[in-house]
């Protein structure tokens, strides 16, 4: 497995994914009219620009050429001593192969590397994925509601490793 970070020229790369691993993802716990507006507002080439533009470090994963995933993250998110995960996605049919757990260990060890002292991410309360981050040694520390348009609610745990 390969990670290498994303230049601005590969922001494509990171939504075309997004387009395939979203469907699984959240297929059964939002509604397709919902999940095509996120997809628009979160994973549109601006969006992502900025994002880039603001501090969050954009990442991919292949396996023998081929690109499985993606994730993003912002050393002292807020201000804080802790790097903020905003993304980790790996494709369906890669899922359940140690992917995610690369990922992970690369942003935790960059972490460690710019002195931070813990990993934050945001789920959605309904995802399968928190079974992964708990398995990796993420704790809910809280719930959070974010309004994000057109009447949606992003219902999310707040998930919190110490390093």
């Amino acid at each position: 497995m390969i990670i290498s970070e994303v230049k601005t020229e590969q922001l494509f790369i990171i939504q075309d994914l997004a387009y395939k691993i979203w469907p699984s993802t959240y297929g059964e716990i939002l509604s397709k009219i919902q999940l095509d507006y996120m997809l628009d507002k979160f994973y549109n080439l601006n969006y992502l620009q900025n994002q880039l533009e603001n501090g969050q470090n954009f990442i991919l994963i292949s396996n023998e050429n081929v690109i499985v995933g993606f994730a993003s993250y912002e050393f002292n998110f807020e201000k804080s001593n802790k790097t903020k995960i905003h993304k980790i996605y790996v494709l369906p049919e890669i899922q359940r192969k140690g992917v995610g757990k690369i990922l992970m260990d690369f942003i935790k060890n960059k972490a460690v590397e710019n002195t931070n002292l813990g990993l934050l991410l945001n789920v959605n309360r309904f995802n399968k994925a928190i079974t992964f981050y708990e398995k990796y040694g993420f704790t809910n520390v809280s719930l959070i509601d974010i309004e994000i348009g057109n009447g949606y609610l992003m219902q999310d745990y707040v998930m919190e490793l110490n390093l």
